[in-house]
């Protein structure tokens, strides 16, 4: 194989493993950092017995991802506030041309899928996102891991029965969920606590990231009143060039928020039973900082 070659076949699957690193991992720079230390690994390996790439591929990037992710998950316990993953635009178009296939995808990048993830291991992490997110057999994930396929079974059942048990069930069509967010955000952008209030369900949550760089609740906050009150106020907290852009973000619609032209929060919710069950807001500015490109495409 050429080094021509090489770079051609690592590109073709770069995407899938984008994809693989960064739902094991949580941050788009983490994630990249390990395709790159795979690219390195591939570019200087021998590679005339290797007869199926991608799966020589994803295998280097699962076992780096969940060393990075060991790494990591020390720093998080001692991060400012909620953590939340980092927003990522979503755009699978015609390479996922089917509807079934994005609305797993769509799933699995989630934010609240992403924030359940958090509470597995490395391990069942790697299985879940090989198996659920990207239909890997038991057997490749298998020798992916170095572990037996009945080991892999039964983390894959753990995993599934743990992100089940604790994500929550929104609505998934794709109009209904961006006319509920439309709703949400212009009840809360004008100030319509009635509305608002309208909209949210009774127990629902807001979740905050600001990892103590910029202003965001350092705690939950729960109940339809508080979550209601604390949006209508921070809708009406005078800026300077305050801006809003309706993107996809981690399979679904998300409100990006500009200050004199840079990125300065992100805020999606959940929706379940035609009602808000949480919301999201992301205002660490290293999580936020890459959106700026995407407000002007």
């Amino acid at each position: 194989m050429t080094a021509e070659t090489a770079t051609d076949v690592f590109e073709d699957h770069r995407p899938v493993l984008t994809g693989v690193a960064y739902r094991m991992l949580g941050r788009i720079a983490d994630a990249e950092d390990v395709v790159q230390e795979a690219w390195l690994r591939w570019s200087s390996a021998s590679r005339e017995d290797v007869r199926e790439p991608r799966a020589f591929l994803v295998r280097i990037v699962t076992r780096l991802a969940i060393d990075r992710l060991r790494q990591v998950q020390s720093r998080r316990e001692a991060y400012v506030g909620p953590w939340l993953p980092e927003p990522v635009v979503t755009d699978f178009g015609p390479a996922v041309p089917d509807t079934a296939e994005q609305a797993v995808l769509a799933d699995s990048v989630s934010i609240a899928v992403l924030v359940v993830l958090e509470s597995l291991s490395p391990l069942e992490r790697a299985v879940f996102v090989l198996r659920e997110a990207f239909g890997f057999p038991y057997a490749e994930i298998a020798t992916a891991l170095d572990r037996s396929e009945a080991a892999v079974r039964q983390l894959a059942g753990r995993a599934r029965r743990h992100v089940e048990e604790r994500k929550p069930r929104y609505d998934v069509d794709p109009a209904h969920r961006r006319d509920l967010t439309e709703r949400f955000l212009a009840a809360a952008a004008g100030g319509d606590i009635e509305g608002l209030l309208a909209l949210l369900a009774p127990d629902v949550r807001l979740v905050g990231d600001s990892g103590g760089k910029s202003r965001a609740p350092l705690r939950v906050i729960e109940s339809a009143d508080k979550v209601g009150r604390f949006l209508v106020g921070i809708a009406h907290d005078p800026v300077s060039d305050f801006d809003t852009r309706l993107l996809e973000l981690n399979g679904g619609p998300g409100l990006l928020v500009l200050l004199d032209g840079k990125a300065d929060a992100v805020l999606q919710v959940d929706i379940r039973d035609g009602l808000v069950q949480c919301v999201y807001i992301v205002r660490n500015p290293d999580k936020v900082a890459h959106l700026s490109d995407a407000a002007t495409r």
